[in-house]
């Protein structure tokens, strides 16, 4: 006859006691009982934690609006709004509104203004000085300045 392993052997020889049963069964009840009882439990302790959460969020934008609340009762900064979102304006003002104004800003010569750095092609230094001497020693009138070219360019 084979010789036996040793799992084997350990299982032949082992038995199986009322006691032993018993508990066994007892474990296996408690858990049958407290089973629902634990997922219940993570359930409830999930939700706890998104409700906490969203108080955190909430209390974040109730702080945010008690900010907004402070600003309105500055008097300079609803003169503000007033100016620029109803277009309101102070006693002996004059405003103007442009209608079909262009969205985009525009430089001089009516190009879009651009984001990206761009080097200059006139040198800004010698323009100042001419336009210092110009302004400055010229007996032409400023008509006749205006007919003038713009600055040189090298």
């Amino acid at each position: 006859m084979p010789e036996e392993s040793r799992p084997a052997a350990w299982l032949r020889g082992f038995r199986l006691s009322g006691f032993a049963l018993s508990s066994l069964l007892l474990i296996v009840a408690a858990l049958v009982v407290l089973a629902p009882n634990l997922k219940t439990l993570v359930e409830q302790r999930q939700q706890i934690a998104q409700l906490q959460a969203q108080v955190a969020h909430e209390r974040q934008s109730v702080k945010d609006l008690t900010g907004q609340v402070d600003r309105w009762k500055d008097p300079a900064y609803v003169e503000a709004q007033a100016r620029t979102q109803l277009y309101y304006v102070m006693p002996g003002d004059v405003s103007y509104f442009v209608v079909g104004a262009p969205t985009t800003p525009t430089t001089s010569d009516k190009l879009p203004v651009s984001d990206k750095i761009q080097s200059a092609d006139v040198d800004w230094l010698h323009s100042l000085l001419q336009s210092t001497f110009t302004a400055g020693l010229t007996t032409a009138t400023p008509q006749q300045l205006d007919t003038v070219a713009g600055p040189t360019q090298k």
